[in-house]
């Protein structure tokens, strides 16, 4: 039986831990602040231990410090509104010592300079089209991966609805992940500071793309009709310019391709924080 591939999407686990981890940890003399590391940790172990049917590869990957510069050079814009201030970076100050961790317990980590985390886990997914593959991640710009095979894994959620396929894709937002990128170009991605045309939203969205429709069919399809319609027309060549933004590449450079073997269990969070001598 084929390996499961569990591929976790490194910043978007930090932030989280950071930031909505139940309890701040702190070190032994309070002066270190460890939420990040103890939480990343921790949800990646529940992530590893409950949800794959059967022990899983796990693969964690980071955006590169330069990953985002070929999407902002095409628009300023983009991701332009991401703080940058005191708070904002204790996950960024967090993650030498997760990939420490990760180092310590045999638990790969891929960081590509010039790729953003989303383009190098597409590319991993499409690397692998025999395996169970899950993108641990709450990132719904994944959607548009989802497919036979392929599912998000979003251990927020409660137990028995933590994983997304098309079909609570289809159910939720009225499209199929193919469309993904389309809908959003419509409605506007505010996590990466795509506005969508003015007075769009996620049902007029859907309803215009109804049938499979991809965005470049609207022009001739009818359904650009009275004032909103009107907008989208208005504003067509840069509607296709955010789609654009928003495709995941599937042909990233990797530096190794996933091996088929199950990963190695991680220990409670409290031995990993431990273990990077951190308390």
């Amino acid at each position: 039986m084929e390996v499961p591939l569990l591929l976790v999407d490194g910043h978007n686990l930090a932030f989280r831990a950071a930031f909505g981890f139940p309890a701040p940890i702190r070190s032994r003399d309070k002066t270190r602040d460890l939420t990040a590391v103890f939480g990343f940790f921790a949800l990646l172990r529940v992530a590893i231990r409950d949800e794959p049917a059967h022990p899983p590869e796990v693969i964690v990957v980071f955006d590169g410090e330069n990953g985002s510069a070929a999407r902002k050079a095409a628009d300023a814009d983009y991701k332009a509104q991401r703080a940058d201030d005191e708070a904002a970076m204790k996950p960024i100050r967090a993650l030498p010592d997760i990939k420490r961790g990760l180092d310590a317990y045999g638990l790969p980590w891929i960081e590509i300079d010039n790729a953003e985390a989303d383009d190098v886990i597409a590319t991993l997914t499409c690397s692998a089209p025999d395996r169970e593959r899950l993108i641990m991640s709450m990132d719904k710009d994944f959607y548009q991966l989802l497919g036979p095979g392929v599912r998000m894994l979003n251990t927020a959620m409660h137990p028995g609805k933590r994983l997304i396929g098309p079909d609570e894709v289809r159910e939720r937002h009225g499209v199929t992940p193919r469309q993904w990128p389309c809908f959003r170009a419509l409605c506007g991605d505010p996590s990466d500071n795509i506005p969508g045309v003015r007075g769009i939203g996620e049902k007029t969205a859907a309803k215009l793309l109804a049938g499979g429709l991809h965005v470049r069919d609207l022009p001739t399809s009818g359904r650009l009709t009275g004032a909103k319609g009107q907008r989208i027309l208005d504003t067509f060549p840069q509607v296709l310019a955010w789609r654009e933004l928003i495709v995941a590449r599937t042909d990233v450079p990797l530096p190794a391709l996933p091996g088929g073997s199950p990963s190695p269990t991680l220990p409670a969070p409290a031995e990993v924080v431990d273990t990077l001598g951190l308390w």
